[in-house]
């Protein structure tokens, strides 16, 4: 894994940690396209890897799965793992001191926005 490959997954484990921890989504939303976009991941080891860092307690057994079936790549997910947790942390104390109202707002038009990006990337 090269150096810039690691810099590229501290950026996503931040970023899917401060996402998570401020507007209380699932790091998925940022992590999967992340990969998928960023590193050239399929679209089922974006997902396994996500769920591998997500593992105690939420998705252990689908992480199994996926895992089970080639679709996890363990070094990403421990590098995501470690930073997501500082991301979080960062993300909750950010989101903290928004107004709810602008909070609401926030996390309506990123969805909106990963949404789009979803739907008409190729």
């Amino acid at each position: 894994m090269s150096a810039t490959q690691i810099i590229i997954l501290l950026v996503i484990g931040l970023l899917g940690g401060i996402v998570s921890g401020a507007l209380g989504v699932g790091g998925g939303i940022i992590i999967v396209p992340a990969l998928v976009f960023f590193m050239g991941y399929s679209q089922h080891l974006a997902q396994g890897t996500s769920l591998a860092i997500l593992l105690p307690p939420t998705g252990i057994l689908a992480a199994m799965q996926y895992y089970k079936n080639g679709f996890v790549d363990i070094k990403v997910a421990i590098i995501l793992m470690l930073i997501f947790v500082l991301g979080a942390y960062l993300g909750s104390m950010i989101s903290l001191n928004i107004p709810a109202k602008t909070l609401k707002k926030v996390f309506g038009i990123f969805m909106l926005l990963v949404s789009i990006k979803i739907i008409f990337s190729k």
